[in-house]
């Protein structure tokens, strides 16, 4: 069977490094992040127009898939989250990052294009990819075409449903103290965490990132990695997701 290549031209800068947390699609939390253009790539000329979009298509590799044996079976049927975890579907039918080709596609809107130290980073919002993700490729979005109105969603007609978040006061009172204090040896790469970051991470818990067969437990912790500190969260006897603790990794 013919195969090519891909050329890697960028990286994806995220406060998200692992996928745990990360949004399952695009737009529905607008975290911002920076797309590394590496050069030949970089070059400015490259990009010369491109600003006057306010959206773009990215091309990417799911580089944290557990990597598969050579002679390992094709998976034609996965579990999407969407649909509890338990029911399958085609792979071709689904999201899942499980794919032959290993590539994801996201619309992501493009806040600005800037150059440092002569090559070209793209700041965008809502990015459903992670710290490190590796980009193949960028086209500017192109709504008359891009956009279907009556398009038909299948099992995923509407966005999901988002779940009440609360912040305890002590989890409020850490990530103050956090503030400003990335260590460079854990995370040399970030942006150091600000303000605005906590409604982004209760932002990116009422999606519920916690598996779907997990869904229904009460008091059980779990942890999401944002920037240099880890959040941790519990859903309380009425259904909220509750976080109540955020610290320094």
């Amino acid at each position: 069977m013919p195969s090519h290549a891909l050329p890697i031209i960028g990286y994806h800068r995220s406060p998200l490094s692992q996928k745990f947390g990360a949004p399952r699609q695009p737009n529905l939390v607008a975290v911002p992040s920076i797309i590394e253009m590496l050069p030949p790539y970089a070059d400015p000329a490259a990009f010369v127009g491109l600003e006057a979009f306010s959206h773009i298509w990215v091309s990417w590799q799911f580089h944290k898939n557990r990597p598969q044996a050579a002679d390992a079976p094709f998976r034609s049927q996965v579990r999407p989250p969407r649909l509890g975890g338990n029911q399958k579907i085609g792979v071709f039918a689904s999201r899942s990052m499980y794919r032959p080709s290993g590539l994801g596609l996201s619309v992501v809107a493009l806040a600005s294009v800037q150059v440092v130290d002569g090559r070209v980073q793209l700041h965008l919002q809502g990015a459903d990819m992670i710290e490190g993700t590796p980009i193949v490729d960028i086209k500017p979005y192109i709504r008359y075409s891009d956009a279907i109105g009556d398009a038909v969603s299948g099992f995923a007609p509407e966005p999901p449903t988002q779940h009440a978040v609360r912040v305890s006061f002590e989890a409020k009172e850490q990530f103050a103290a956090c503030l400003h204090k990335t260590p460079a040896e854990t995370m040399p790469t970030q942006v150091p965490l600000v303000a605005a970051d906590l409604a982004h991470i209760t932002a990116l818990i009422a999606q519920d990132p916690r598996p779907a067969y997990r869904r229904d437990e009460v008091g059980s912790l779990f942890v999401m990695r944002y920037k240099c500190v880890d959040v941790q969260f519990c859903q309380a006897d009425d259904g909220a997701l509750v976080i109540d603790a955020i610290g320094l990794y």
